[in-house]
This record gives C-alpha cells, sequence and structure tokens, in this order.
C-alpha cells in the first residue's frame, strides 16, 4: 500500500460499509433493529475472538492500557448502543440508501465534536462544506408538491439517521483519542466488547430478549446477519480505525462518506427502488460537501 495505507483502508472500508448496510437493512426489516443489533455485535465479537486467539493466544485483549480500554470502551457504547441503534432504525423506517446519505453528516459532525471535546481546528471552510452537504441532503429528503416543502421520508426515520450520524461522530472522536498506539484490531475488539456489553444491559431492562427468537427460525435473516457482522463490526470497523491511524480523519472520512453514492446502483438493482436523478444529484452534491469540507 506504500505511502497510501489510511486512504486504502478507508476505500477498503467504504465498500465493506456498503454490504454492510443492504444486509442489515434485510435483516432489520425482518425482525427489528435492536434483535439486529445485539446478534450482530454478539457475531463480531466472536469473529474478534477467534481471531484475538489466532494471533495473542488471547481471546481477549491484554496488551492494552487503561487509559484505552476506558476511551475505546465509551466510545463503543456511543458508537454501537446509542448510534447504531439509531442507524438501523434508520434503515427499517428510510432505507439504507437515505440512512447513509444522512450518515454524510457525520465527518462534518467529527471535526465539530473533535474540536468541542478534543480542541482540534474548526475552519471556516468547514462550515462551507457543512452547508453543501446539508443542502444535499435537503434536495433528496424534501420534495415540492405544490408550493409547500413536505417530508418525502418518515420524520422518525429522518431524526434516527441524524442520531446516528452524531453518534458515529462523537465514537470517532473518542476512539482517535483512546487508540493511540493501540492496534485496530484489537481497539475494534474493546468497542465491540463495550457495544455488546451495553445492548445485554438494554435487553435485560427493558426485557426485550423474547425479540430474538424470529431470527433464530428464520435462516436468511442469519445469513444476512452473520454477512453484516463480518463486513461490519468485524472488518468494517477495523479497517475504519485503520484509516484514521495512518491518515487524516479528515481524509479517511470523506472517502468513507461515498456509501450512499455507492449504494445508488445495488438499490436499483437488488431492491427495485426508485432512484431519480434529484436523489443522485442530492447525493453527489452531500459527498462533494463533504469532500470540501476536508480539503
Amino acid at each position: 500500500m506504500g505511502n497510501h495505507t489510511g486512504e486504502f483502508a478507508a476505500l477498503a472500508t467504504t465498500l465493506l460499509w456498503t454490504v454492510t448496510a443492504l444486509s442489515f437493512e434485510q435483516a432489520a426489516k425482518r425482525i427489528g433493529s435492536l434483535a439486529v443489533n445485539i446478534l450482530r455485535l454478539g457475531l463480531a465479537l466472536v469473529f474478534f475472538c477467534i481471531l484475538s486467539l489466532i494471533r495473542t493466544g488471547n481471546l481477549f485483549p491484554t496488551n492494552i492500557g487503561a487509559h484505552g480500554w476506558i476511551w475505546l470502551s465509551v466510545s463503543g457504547i456511543i458508537g454501537f448502543v446509542i448510534g447504531d441503534y439509531c442507524l438501523f432504525s434508520a434503515y427499517a423506517l428510510i432505507g439504507s440508501r437515505i440512512a447513509n446519505l444522512l450518515m454524510a453528516l457525520a465527518p462534518p459532525l467529527a471535526t465539530f465534536f473533535g474540536w468541542l471535546i478534543i480542541g482540534e481546528k474548526f475552519s471556516l471552510r468547514g462550515l462551507l462544506g457543512m452547508s453543501i452537504t446539508l443542502i444535499g441532503i435537503i434536495i433528496v429528503v424534501l420534495r415540492r408538491p405544490g408550493n409547500k416543502f413536505n417530508l418525502h421520508y418518515s420524520g422518525k426515520g429522518l431524526l434516527f439517521g441524524l442520531g446516528a450520524a452524531a453518534g458515529q461522530a462523537i465514537g470517532l472522536v473518542f476512539s482517535k483519542y483512546g487508540m493511540q498506539e493501540a492496534d485496530p484490531f484489537t481497539s475494534s475488539q474493546i468497542r465491540v466488547i463495550s457495544g455488546t456489553v451495553g445492548f445485554v444491559l438494554l435487553f435485560s431492562i427493558l426485557n426485550k430478549w423474547s425479540l430474538l427468537k424470529p431470527a433464530f427460525s428464520r435462516p436468511s435473516t442469519l445469513g444476512f446477519i452473520s454477512a453484516g457482522s463480518f463486513f461490519g463490526p468485524f472488518l468494517g470497523v477495523s479497517f475504519s480505525l485503520m484509516a484514521i491511524k495512518y491518515t487524516t480523519t479528515g481524509i479517511a472520512s470523506t472517502i468513507m462518506a461515498l456509501v450512499p453514492v455507492l449504494l445508488i446502483p445495488p438499490a436499483i438493482i437488488f431492491l427495485k427502488e426508485k432512484v431519480t436523478l434529484r436523489d443522485v444529484i442530492g447525493a453527489v452534491i452531500a459527498v462533494c460537501g463533504v469532500a470540501l469540507f476536508f480539503i
């Protein structure tokens, strides 16, 4: 990969997350977002434990200090439990393509929260990039019948999408702060551990364990969850941490923001969605806004 390890890792993340979005959308529509969340983290944790056992001889990380465990765990709770719960709820309500279009807000939000939480720089160019991104999103989610603007997609779904973007942004800031010199796969495993614990507590408090039953009676659903778990929280998240480790957060986030554009062809081919020229233009403008934000 030469001197472009981070860029290649970010590109790999984008491709992996495209597969993940399509897989989890199908699973969430069948059994609900809560069940998908805990099952995909549980499967991802199994993948990480097997990898850790092969690499180090231990099921769980033993070579990372308290600083890493604390902040990566916080990142896992925010990113997986809060952010991804919102994301999967958005998948079920507005579909993976629109949900991931809203996720284009994550990079500028990450920079904002980075400035707010750990003192990273925030420029006027960033405000311009954020504005262009918002324009792209508005083009897609708002339509104009007559003289009034109305929401074309579920308002609740759009709010979940915004919550997902904020969760990923804040989780990314804490991931970079906690990871430091740690291995990306080790860092991802800690995040998955905390996310799994968070969902186990949530399911116990809400008494939602019965939601898991339908998944085990539908092999196709388990297939979607297994594929999404492997390509998402196992490989995708690990490659995303590798990306921010070896290149700037801005460059990595810009490349990873291409997911909504990459989702358009499979949405047409496999999901038979009607994608208009307006949708395409909005997605391209949103991604261009993110790119401008980090130039």
